[in-house]
């Protein structure tokens, strides 16, 4: 099963509410164009050295068609990427960047629409020395991220499945969302009031019916 392509059709919101806080990134690493479309895939996780931006560039030829390159920048005084590492990229397959870091060129990536999510943008590059990680495990807006795991992200923000609990965590997140779609916007209201109400009385609170 292409577990991508059914991850593709699930959004970050859906499954922000069957996993746990601690796979959430921060919010602060976002997308970095307007109208950038969903990108679900395998994490292929790299850190990058102080002032460096060696394991990223290497990256880009060794991550296979489909992955998610995850980087965990050495600082945040020197983009990581640029233009024309984008579009190799996205020439080799690559499904998009997340940047725990910076990148420069945001004009020549929009134009391209190669999806980069990252906490910002800064002219300065960085060198190409440092030795750090190359598809292993980094830790990337709060949340550690291993190779193969699931990375869905969207406007919404970020989400890191883990490897060994795609399958569920997909299962869970198809249910949820089959059920929205059968909800009108009153049953919603319907069992949203009834369980507000519920809480607000268990606090102390008027049953609102005997108010008006």
């Amino acid at each position: 099963m292409n577990y991508s392509e059914a991850y593709l059709e699930l959004s970050p919101t859906t499954l922000a509410e069957v996993t746990t806080r601690d796979r959430i990134l921060h919010y602060s690493i976002h997308q970095l164009w307007q109208g950038m479309p969903r990108i679900a895939g395998p994490s292929y996780p790299v850190r990058c050295g102080k002032g460096d931006n060696l394991m990223l560039h290497a990256a880009i030829y060794r991550a296979p068609p489909g992955s998610i390159i995850v980087c965990e920048a050495g600082d945040m005084d020197f983009a990581v990427a640029g233009g024309n590492v984008c579009a190799i990229a996205q020439k080799r397959g690559i499904a998009g960047f997340i940047i725990d870091g910076l990148v420069r060129d945001i004009a020549e990536i929009r134009a391209s629409h190669f999806p980069v999510l990252a906490r910002g943008l800064i002219p300065c590059p960085g060198t190409k020395e440092a030795i750090g990680v190359m598809n292993g495990p980094v830790n990337c807006g709060g949340v550690v991220v291993r190779p193969g795991d699931m990375i869905v992200a969207d406007e919404e923000g970020i989400v890191c499945i883990p490897h060994d609990r795609i399958e569920e965590v997909m299962n869970l997140a198809l249910a949820k969302a089959a059920k929205e779609v059968s909800l009108t916007v009153e049953m919603w209201e319907k069992t949203h009031r009834e369980r507000v109400e519920q809480v607000m009385l268990a606090k102390g609170f008027a049953n609102i019916d005997s108010i008006h």
